[in-house]
């Protein structure tokens, strides 16, 4: 009997520490990475790291680091190796030759954008989502495209075609080119549809929740919306933009719930998902939600509030949410240690008072799991809306 079991792929990681880039950062970088790699189903054996003013223009890392990992390569059977960082499409060709000395693609070379569209391939689930991935993915493959046979150049052309005929890398381009046309007349339909869709919603106050990817948005949402929007501990575990009517005390409004987002996230996506981030752009209120069990919440929030400027929704009413209190953990200093105050030191009371309590929009911690301070949530969401809603209906009281 045949084992049809698929077998899991083997990773490493390789990142860089340099002077954009200092060593925790890049520790932290690498955790998200692995994070990301075993939510594309590979398993990670081991990290690379290497110090670099800048990347190596021929193959991202120095010469005595990639014979390392070569070695390390040949020795453990690895499958994969995952960059952190984007590859141009040369340091990408002249890796993958450098790992598979015989000339035949065993070893894929994967960056962290590849990566990231992987799996946002593996959990598009609508005709939109589908669409939308596909156009990412051909514009990355675009320039990647290699010369695989040379068969076609000697194919010459008809009268008054002096030149070799058409070559089998330049028919794929052009496949390729055709291909990103046509998918991206086929969004401009579906925004369109999507756009009637948002149009025949009527004039209810919008929220949308935002945030980086696993903060617990879709969680908030099932709870708010006492609906079952798929929620998991992985990254990127929503990527179509759902909307839901919910009511708190009389009054109604409209939540959607979309994709998260992630540092380094790639520009072919932010392109691609402009349409679905139209729920945001259109949104009257925003919901920040926030890990706060998470070491790197604070870059994590700057990360959202930097896309939030690029897509031209900074300036919204936003609330902020930490998320994530029953998580929360620090190390009680003893009365007599005189090292520094880190992070893992500082208790969440000892937080509130930082940067958050100087913040003019309204914060509130809570655990939408364990359903902590959910009501004081509420009623901080409920006041927002019933402010905007008295501003678009000064005549409509009805409702409170």
């Amino acid at each position: 009997m045949y084992d049809t079991t698929k077998k899991q792929e083997t990773a490493i990681l390789v990142g860089l520490i340099s002077r954009s880039q200092n060593e925790e950062s890049s520790a932290e970088y690498l955790d998200e990475l692995a994070f990301l790699a075993e939510t594309a189903g590979a398993k990670v054996l081991k990290r690379f790291t290497q110090r670099l003013e800048h990347p190596d223009s021929r193959t991202f890392i120095g010469s005595g680091k990639l014979n390392n990992i070569c070695e390390y390569v040949k020795e453990n059977n690895v499958d994969i190796l995952i960059f952190d960082d984007e590859l141009s499409p040369a340091q990408q060709r002249n890796l993958e030759k450098e790992v598979n000395s015989d000339g035949q693609i065993k070893v894929k070379v994967v960056d962290r954008t590849r990566l990231i569209l992987d799996i946002f391939a593996s959990r598009a689930r609508t005709a939109h989502a589908k669409t939308q991935v596909e156009l990412a993915q051909s514009i990355y493959m675009l320039p990647r495209l290699t010369k695989m046979w040379d068969h076609l150049d000697r194919i010459k052309g008809g009268i008054g075609m002096k030149g070799a005929g058409e070559t089998e890398i330049e028919t794929d381009r052009r496949i390729v080119r055709e291909r990103i046309t046509l998918l991206k007349d086929r969004l401009k339909s579906i925004d369109k549809q999507m756009e009637t869709q948002r149009k025949g919603r009527g004039e209810m106050i919008r929220v949308a929740l935002v945030g980086y990817t696993n903060v617990g948005k879709s969680t908030i949402m099932n709870m708010l919306s006492k609906s079952e929007v798929f929620a998991e501990n992985k990254l990127f575990a929503t990527l179509d933009t759902t909307v839901r009517k919910v009511v708190i005390g009389n009054l109604p409004f409209l939540l959607s719930d979309t994709v998260g987002f992630i540092r380094k996230l790639p520009t072919t996506l932010i392109e691609s998902f402009k349409s679905t981030l139209d729920e945001v752009r259109e949104a009257d209120v925003l919901i920040h939600v926030i890990d706060i069990a998470h070491l790197g919440f604070e870059d994590q929030y700057n990360v959202v509030n930097q896309t939030l400027s690029d897509i031209s929704a900074g300036d919204k009413p936003t609330i902020l949410i930490f998320n994530k209190i029953d998580a929360f953990t620090f190390n009680q200093k003893d009365v007599d240690d005189l090292s520094p105050i880190t992070k893992t030191n500082i208790s969440l009371e000892q937080l509130k008072k930082t940067w958050m309590s100087n913040l003019s929009s309204k914060c509130v911690f809570i655990s939408a799991t364990s359903k902590q301070n959910i009501d004081e949530f509420k009623n901080v969401l409920y006041d927002k809306v019933k402010e905007l809603h008295i501003k678009r209906y000064p005549y409509n009281n009805l409702l409170y």
